[in-house]
């Protein structure tokens, strides 16, 4: 199997740093509508140049295209795919299905690529991702090896896979901490990275939501064997050294020539204490690591002997020429790759008086091809006797010819228009759903029109409320645990489902439930909307945002402990171990707040907002179809009192944040 390497670039540098270093594929981003949007990144003029310079060298490039879009950003999105396949981008990373939809429909010729910021992390989902049209999928860092083998017989699109650079705590596309924090959405392409701060599981200062790197480049055989075609480096913030650095050591690994000397050379480079293949391996116990001081100053030995990496320019593409000096004929010069061929002519050669060409000097001066992408493979001459040519004239001609070689042609493109939608006029007071983490919270004669209890509830819970039930968020390697228990609550009468995924969406709908889409689908604006039944909208909105979703029966979080992360290693099991824990964790950041922790029977755990969401003195700005609360660790009295305020829609006496509904995100 033949690997793809891929580098990421946030600079035209460190595109030459890539493509030198022999990357076959560079991912960047324009000034708009990327999860890097910190980056230098590229204007189209500059996009241009970097398709140009890449193409030429064999290498493709990808457009990332990985943030949530808002209803009043579609048509910028539009704009920039038009854009980009005018300057011949090979695909897009996508993480906002809308904005999916809307390229497949617009731009039937675009490949796509869907980001690990779409959350989906089971064999369901890695299928809905193809049915919507995706050829490529990057597959969440926290995976294991079983697991990727798993998604690898589910799916016939090609696999991505991060194999070095920077590891999030949360899983993508499912953090909320620096959006909440500081309105700077990881969504949005601004996270300030506020998990690298303190966060303490027992009060010490600790930084217990901060990872080591990750680096799989050790075990790039075993990718292969999985079925993973693309091995990708994260970094677009970080520098050309670090990139190149990247890309030499993965070429080093697939052959087999990857050593202890390479690893520490990465590690001074960039690393947060060190590297970490936890999730692959499933030894999760020693992840955790910070930058510290020792981290920054290793850099500054090995940045000079890095930048050499990329100093000249890298003969990547073979060629073969052939050569006509004939008699009384203009000599011609065809120089060919695997995938074209340019033939350039000259003067008609003249009789020599002491020296004439020869099939020998033909070849020296033609395989000069030293500050190009190319080297002589093989070298054909139909050449009569006695004729010379000036040098500068053939010289003149191997450059033209090189010149040509490569450059992206022209091409039409389809460009199907694009109308943005129009708000939808909602009438009406909203009516009421809501999730119990427990079923003794329910309160009797509730309100609510749907309720949900989450899948590890017990029968007669089901039964006696009348609840659907919730779907976890994280799913790795416990689709068919899933399945089973799904089919046996279908058995007891369970007949809706609340689905925060797009794979437990596919997996509900196709085992015959009523399934409902919960506010972690990330759903910004109205082309995503439509995929789902009833969507609870991403809480990343504007109340102004949500009302103009031109979607049938959307809902929002109005009261709850929102979610802010979904991460697979526990930090609180990782600090002081679960029996200390007792399932009441919480983490201490600096200012003192106490973030709730919440268990799951499943491969993932929830931290929590320690102060809750309320809108209840705010119902009469509230214009979509219905509310929904999110009770945790409320207890039945209070749940009561919540439900009293909101029917009276009266003010709160305790601490409460109005989330993001009224400063929104950047």
């Amino acid at each position: 199997m033949k690997y793809e390497i891929l580098a990421p670039c946030g600079s035209f540098e460190s595109i030459i740093a890539a493509v030198r270093c022999g990357a076959n594929a560079v991912y960047l981003g324009t000034k708009e509508l990327n999860a890097r949007r910190g980056a230098e990144n590229f204007g189209f003029e500059e996009l241009k140049k970097a398709t140009e310079y890449c193409h030429k060298r064999g290498v493709k490039v990808y457009i990332t295209l990985n943030t949530l879009v808002f209803d009043s950003e579609l048509t910028t999105a539009y704009d920039t795919v038009k854009a980009c396949l005018e300057c011949n981008a090979d695909a897009f990373i996508v993480q906002d299905l809308g904005v999916a939809k809307m390229i497949r429909t617009c731009f039937p010729e675009a490949r796509l690529h869907a980001s690990t910021q779409c959350s989906v992390n089971s064999p369901e989902g890695f299928k809905m991702l193809e049915e919507l049209g995706f050829c490529r999928a990057v597959l969440p860092r926290e995976m294991s090896l079983e697991e990727i083998k798993e998604i690898r017989k589910a799916t016939s699109m090609e696999l991505e896979m991060f194999i070095h650079g920077a590891l999030c705590m949360c899983v993508s596309g499912q953090c909320y901490l620096s959006a909440m924090l500081g309105s700077r959405s990881g969504n949005r392409g601004l996270c300030a990275q506020p998990c690298r701060l303190q966060f303490s599981a027992d009060n010490s200062g600790s930084y217990d939501l901060s990872l080591k790197d990750l680096s799989l480049i050790e075990h790039i055989n075993e990718l292969d064997e999985a079925g993973v075609f693309s091995l990708k480096i994260e970094g677009r913030m970080k520098r050309p050294e670090y990139v190149a650095a990247a890309v030499t050591a993965c070429k080093k690994a697939i052959k087999n020539r990857y050593t202890d000397s390479d690893r520490d050379v990465l590690k001074s480079v960039f690393s947060r204490s060190g590297f970490t293949d936890g999730y692959f391996t499933g030894k999760r116990n020693n992840m955790f690591g910070i930058r510290g001081k020792e981290d920054v100053t290793a850099a500054a030995k090995v940045l000079k002997e890095l930048s050499h990496l990329y100093d000249n320019e890298t003969p990547l593409i073979p060629v073969n020429m052939s050569v006509k000096c004939l008699e009384n004929e203009p000599f011609s010069l065809t120089v060919s790759t695997k995938n074209e061929c340019i033939t350039v002519s000259g003067g008609v050669p003249e009789k020599a008086i002491n020296k004439p060409l020869t099939e020998e000097t033909l070849k020296a001066r033609l395989s000069k091809l030293g500050g190009t992408p190319y080297f002589l493979a093989d070298f054909s001459a139909e050449l009569s006797d006695g004729l010379i040519l000036p040098a500068s004239e053939i010289n003149a001609l191997r450059r033209e010819a090189c010149e040509l070689l490569g450059k992206d042609k022209d091409r039409e493109i389809t460009a199907l228009p694009y109308a943005q939608p129009k708000p939808r006029i909602k009438k009406g007071a909203p009516y009421f759903t809501a999730r119990f983490l427990k079923a003794e919270q329910i309160p009797e004669n509730h309100p609510f029109k749907r309720i949900f209890l989450p899948v590890w509830a017990k029968d007669e819970e089901f039964i006696n409320h009348g609840a659907g039930v919730e779907l976890p968020r994280g799913l790795f390697g416990a689709e068919e645990k899933l399945r089973k228990t799904l089919l046996h609550l279908k058995e007891i009468g369970v007949t809706e489902a609340l689905c925060s995924n797009a794979g437990a969406y596919r997996l509900a709908e196709s085992l015959g439930f009523t399934a409902y889409g919960d506010y972690a689908l990330n759903i910004t604006n109205s082309e995503s909307a439509s995929f789902f039944r009833s969507p609870i909208l991403s809480y990343e909105l504007t109340l102004s945002q949500a009302e103009r979703i031109n979607a049938e029966d959307t809902g929002i979080i109005a009261y709850g402990k929102l979610p802010l992360m979904l991460t697979r290693n526990c930090p609180v099991k990782n600090r002081i171990g679960c029996e200390k824990c007792r399932k009441n964790g919480t983490l201490t950041d600096r200012k003192g707040f106490k973030f709730p922790v919440i268990c799951s029977e499943y491969p993932c755990v929830e931290i929590l907002n320690p102060i809750p969401l309320i809108l209840s003195d705010r119902m009469d700005e509230i214009n979509t179809d219905f509310i929904h609360f999110y009770f945790t660790d409320e207890k039945k009295e209070e749940i009561a009192n919540i439900i009293k305020l909101y029917k009276n829609q009266q003010k709160s006496d305790i601490k409460y944040t109005r989330g993001l509904y009224y400063r929104g995100v950047k």
